[in-house]
């Protein structure tokens, strides 16, 4: 199954956390769980917050592309489309809230869960949780709204 980032168009695969195209980014992948989106992502070493824990940068980032790349997939849903059908949905953060409940840590895979919260015209709110060990250690709130048609156009 492709991810949700494979179907970004070229021009908008540039993100430093899900562009596909941006080689020294996180590049993740998120598919469909039933009615929930889901993300792995493992840290490495230098993710470091403090020794033996992950950076809160990171979590904030993963959990902001992770809604964004859900919020996408379920505008193609809502109106029963396929995710490579024209015109292309592609998401921007319009707020992010971030809360950590825990320490990450740094050692082994994250789980990154996304769930749908509203869908109301060019905006998507998506709550995404990062689980560790299926402990939640920090649950984001996205508002993605949906970019305009030339937004990255070289005119613009």
């Amino acid at each position: 199954m492709k991810a949700f980032q494979d179907y970004y168009p070229e021009n908008l695969a540039h993100c430093y956390g899900c562009g596909r195209l941006n080689q020294h980014g996180h590049q993740i992948k998120t598919c469909w769980d039933g009615e929930e989106t889901v993300t792995q992502f493992t840290p490495e070493p230098y993710h470091t917050a403090v020794p033996g824990f992950t950076y809160g940068g990171l979590i904030a980032s993963l959990i902001d592309c992770h809604s964004t790349g859900t919020a996408a997939a379920a505008m193609y849903r809502a109106e029963g489309r396929e995710m490579d059908t024209l015109p292309p949905f592609r998401f921007v953060t319009g707020s992010l809230k971030v809360d950590f409940l825990k320490p990450t840590p740094l050692a082994g895979p994250l789980e990154i869960r996304g769930r749908v919260k509203e869908i109301k015209g060019r905006k998507v709110i998506v709550e995404t949780t990062v689980l560790v060990a299926g402990i939640a250690t920090a649950r984001g709130e996205v508002v993605a709204v949906q970019m305009p048609a030339r937004f990255g156009a070289e005119d613009v």
